[in-house]
C-alpha cells in the first residue's frame, strides 16, 4: 500500500479508541495530519494522541458531539481553516443499542439514529464543500455487519448502520462527478470497548459462526480503512468492504 498521504488532513471521529484510534495511528503513520474527534473521554482522547505521536505521526483533537449538526458544521470549518483544507473524513464514531423492538424507547431509538446515522449524514454534508472546492476528497464510513445479516435484539442499531450503507453509496453517485469518493467499511466481531461487553456465550456463539475462527483486530479494520482513504483505490467509491471473517458473505 502506499504510504504517502503527506499534505492530506484527516478527520475521523471516534478516534478516541478502537477502530477510531487505530485508524488514526495508521492514517498518521501514512504521512496525514490526523484529527481526533472525540465527545467526551478526555484521558482516552489524550492517549490516542500520545500514541499518534509515538508512532511518529502529526495529531490534533477536536471535541464536539456529532448527534449535533451545528457542532458538526463547527468543527469542519474550524479544522479547514486551522489546517487549510480537509481530504479525508471517516465517520467511525457509533454506540451500540440492544433491545427488542417492543422494547426499545423513542428517546434511544431517536438517540441510536442521531449517533450512528444523522450524524454521517451531518460531516458528509459539511466535509462535501471543502472537498468539492478541492476537486478531490475520500471519505469512508464505518457500517457493520449487522446492516447486511441484521441481528435479533439490535433493530435500531442495524437499521441505523443499514442507513449508513444506503447513505454511503448515494453520495458515492452525487459526489464522484466532483472528485470525491466515498465508500464504507463493514466489521464483523471486532475486539473493542464496545463488543467487550457482550456476554460469554453470545461471543462464543457469534465466534461459531466465523469461518477464520476469530474476532477481528482494530487495526485490520484500520487497514481496511486505510486503503479506501489512499489513492491506492482511486477507482473504488460507492463500494462496501466487508472486514468480518467472513460471517456474511
Amino acid at each position: 500500500m502506499a504510504t504517502d498521504l503527506c499534505g492530506k488532513v484527516a478527520l475521523i471521529t471516534g478516534g478516541s479508541r478502537g477502530i477510531g484510534r487505530a485508524t488514526a495511528v495508521r492514517l498518521a503513520g501514512m504521512g496525514a495530519q490526523v484529527v481526533i474527534g472525540y465527545s467526551r473521554d478526555d484521558a482516552a482522547a489524550e492517549a490516542a494522541l500520545d500514541e499518534v505521536k509515538a508512532a511518529g505521526g502529526a495529531a490534533h483533537l477536536i471535541r464536539f458531539d456529532v448527534a449535533d449538526p451545528k457542532a458538526c458544521k463547527n468543527a469542519v470549518s474550524l479544522i479547514v481553516e486551522q489546517h487549510k483544507g480537509l481530504h479525508i473524513l471517516i465517520n467511525n464514531a457509533g454506540m451500540t443499542l440492544d433491545a427488542l423492538v417492543m422494547r426499545v424507547s423513542d428517546a434511544d431509538w431517536q438517540r441510536c439514529l442521531a449517533v450512528n446515522l444523522s450524524s454521517v449524514l451531518y460531516l458528509c454534508r459539511a466535509a462535501s464543500r471543502p472537498m468539492i472546492r478541492q476537486r478531490s476528497g475520500a471519505i469512508v464510513n464505518v457500517a457493520s455487519v449487522v446492516a447486511q445479516s441484521g441481528n435479533a435484539g439490535q433493530a435500531a442499531y442495524s437499521a441505523a448502520k443499514g442507513g449508513v450503507i444506503s447513505l454511503t453509496r448515494s453520495l458515492a453517485r452525487e459526489l464522484g462527478k466532483k472528485s470525491v469518493r466515498v465508500n464504507a467499511v463493514s466489521p464483523g466481531l471486532i475486539e473493542t470497548d464496545m463488543t467487550s461487553l457482550v456476554s460469554k456465550e453470545k461471543r462464543a456463539d457469534a465466534l461459531s459462526l466465523v469461518p477464520l475462527g476469530r474476532a477481528g483486530g482494530p487495526r485490520e479494520v484500520a487497514n481496511a480503512i486505510a486503503f479506501l482513504a489512499s489513492d491506492e483505490s482511486s477507482y473504488i467509491t460507492g463500494h462496501v468492504l466487508d472486514v468480518n471473517g467472513g460471517i456474511h458473505m
